[in-house]
Order: structure tokens, then sequence, then C-alpha cells
């Protein structure tokens, strides 16, 4: 492997820029524990705005944002209507079944998005021998959809038929960002048929780690609550809620660089023999594409590129995924397709 790797292996692999590292190394910081962490409460309080929410928490991971939202919104037993690659289904160790005790009815859908029809035919009717149905989760963009943006009418649709039938609506916003600045729409729209949502700072965002979580004061209250359970309260905080201040000043806009990259990278696959790109409408920073027509499992392509400095992962037997990011530019997009092309040519 060349020293200097070409990473689309995940946005997750940002490192801080020396600019987020200077905002880190003057943060002001207190005890976040009794909300006294000045750098940290701006954050919460940006997102919340952002978002158009009444309180925001900042917390460890994207994952613990799931899985607190779903201890708050559900009770032992209880269920969850999400679609069958959701995050919280395949990516969080079980942590709802563990933690929280719940059931999920998944529904099927194109590109990681699911219907109202789907929604009306999941629910339950009422009675001592069904589950109890608790929430309904979205996720935008949906990532093994292949970055598929929710159109915020289908969000809203779906949500109002959850709410209609008393459930509670989450949004795994992970890579909402993404979604609003490909599709214009804003962030607080597509919050608002939310009664809770997060979004990730660890990837498009460029921070080295941390999410946060928005929804009603009293939805808040009780999150901090499990935030102590769940081992995800600190001290001086804002040493790394600074780098999200300073992401969300600076770094949201420029994901449209992201976009742009990841779309070049698209057109470039399509002419390497043995290579397939099935999605071609892409929307935003991730590339699916499929190696079967190669020769080569996706695992063997993904090793062959690694030893030539690009890191893309094999998600499946046959397929890969690519994800651009404020650490790849054009040309390490275009690098990256010509490394590939040599690999599926059989090249050592």
């Amino acid at each position: 492997m060349t020293q200097n790797l070409i990473n689309l292996y995940s946005d997750t692999q940002t490192k801080p820029s020396a600019e987020m590292r200077e905002a880190i190394a003057n943060a002001e910081v207190g005890d976040e524990q009794q909300e006294a962490d000045p750098t940290t409460n701006r954050l919460q309080d940006m997102v919340a705005e952002l978002l158009g929410k009444e309180a925001a928490l900042f917390l460890p991971s994207g994952v613990m944002c799931n899985q607190i939202a779903v201890k708050v919104w559900t009770n032992p037993g209880e269920e969850i209507i999400l679609h069958e690659s959701a995050h919280i289904v395949n990516f969080e160790s079980g942590g709802a079944a563990a933690l929280s005790g719940t059931m999920t009815r998944d529904l099927t859908g194109d590109r990681g998005m699911f219907t109202t029809d789907q929604v009306r035919e999941a629910l339950r009717s009422k009675g001592r021998h069904q589950p109890v149905q608790s929430l309904l989760a979205v996720e935008n963009t949906a990532n093994l959809g292949g970055g598929a943006i929710w159109p915020i009418e289908q969000i809203e649709a779906v949500c109002d038929v959850a709410h209609e039938a008393g459930l509670k609506t989450h949004l795994d916003g992970a890579r909402l960002l993404n979604a609003v600045v490909a599709s214009g729409t804003s962030a607080s729209d597509y919050a608002a048929p939310f009664d809770s949502l997060w979004i990730d700072l660890s990837k498009g965002l460029g921070c080295p780690v941390g999410g946060v979580l928005a929804g009603s004061r009293s939805f808040i209250e009780e999150a901090f609550r499990y935030k102590h359970m769940y081992g995800g309260a600190m001290r001086q905080s804002g040493m790394i809620a600074a780098a999200g201040v300073y992401a969300l000043n600076h770094n949201i806009d420029r994901m449209k660089d992201d976009h742009e990259n990841a779309r070049h990278l698209a057109k470039l696959l399509v002419d390497i023999p043995g290579v397939v790109v099935p999605d071609k409408n892409i929307e935003t920073n991730m590339v699916f594409f499929d190696v079967s027509g190669t020769g080569m499992s996706a695992a063997e392509v993904s090793s062959r590129l690694l030893d030539k400095g690009v890191k893309i992962g094999a998600t499946s037997e046959t397929r890969l995924r690519a994800v651009t990011h404020l650490d790849v530019n054009r040309d390490h997009v275009t690098a990256a397709a010509e490394v590939l092309a040599r690999v599926c040519q059989g090249e050592n």
C-alpha cells in the first residue's frame, strides 16, 4: 500500500483540518454534566436552531443517538417500524433489542424508502396478542439505498400515518445535511415531521467524533438521563464540541463538492469492463458498484485496491461502496478510478 492513501472507504475517515484543530485547542470548556460547558451548550443550541427543535444533546456517537431515542420512545416488547436496510437494524449490534427490548417490523422498498401504503399495511390491530407499535424510524439519506434522499412530501406522508396511529417518529439523520445541500430543502423542514432526530458530526462535516440529538425539551431531558446511563456523559466536552461548532459554520455548503465528485466517479466507473453501477442516480456522496463481471469477489477487488493505495470497502460478495468527503478531491477520484480499471484488468 502506498503512503498517500486515497480513502473512499467512508466519510467517517475524514481528519480534522488545521483550522478545526485550532478551534479545538482554543475551546472554552466547563463541566458538561452540570450543563456548564459553554462550547457544548453553544453546539447544542446551534443544532436545535438548525433543526427547528426546542433543544439538543451532544453525544459521543450516532449509534447512541439512535439507541437513546429508541429507549425514550419505546417500552420492552414494543415494535419499531422501519426499512429493512436501516442502520438501527443492520449496524448497531442489536442495540434496540439488547437495550430497549424492542422488536422491529422491517419494510421493503426501493433505495431504502417505503410508502404510506406500506406503513398502513404494517400497522397491527390493537389487541392482547399483538405487540404495541410505538415508533416509526426513517433514515435520510438512506445509506444502503445508495445515499438516496427521501422526498420531503414522502417523509411528511409516512409520518402523518404514524402519528395518526399514535406512534412517535424518529429520523436517523446521520447524513441529513447531505440531503439538505443536494435537495435545497431546509434542515428544519426535513426535521419538522419528526419527534426526534440527530445529525452526525463525524461524517460529511469532518469532525473527529460525535452526533447531536434533538427534539422537545422534555425529550432531551429524558435523553440526558439515558446519556448518563449508557456511559455517554462527559466532562469538558467542549474540546470536541468545538469541532462541531466549526463544522456547522464552515463545512455544510461544501458538501456539494462531495456530491459532484461522487457523480464524476460513477461516470468513470461505468466505462470499466466488468464493473456495473446499478443506480445511475447518484444524489449525494455514495457510489455502490458491482464487480461480479470481473471474475473477482468484492473483497478481492478491495484488497487489491488497498495494495495500490486506494481504500474502498466491500459491502457484499460482489458489491463495493465508495464514499466521497472533504479529504477527497477531483484528482483523487480520477486516480482511484484509474487504479480500479487496472485492478479489474488483472494488473498486479
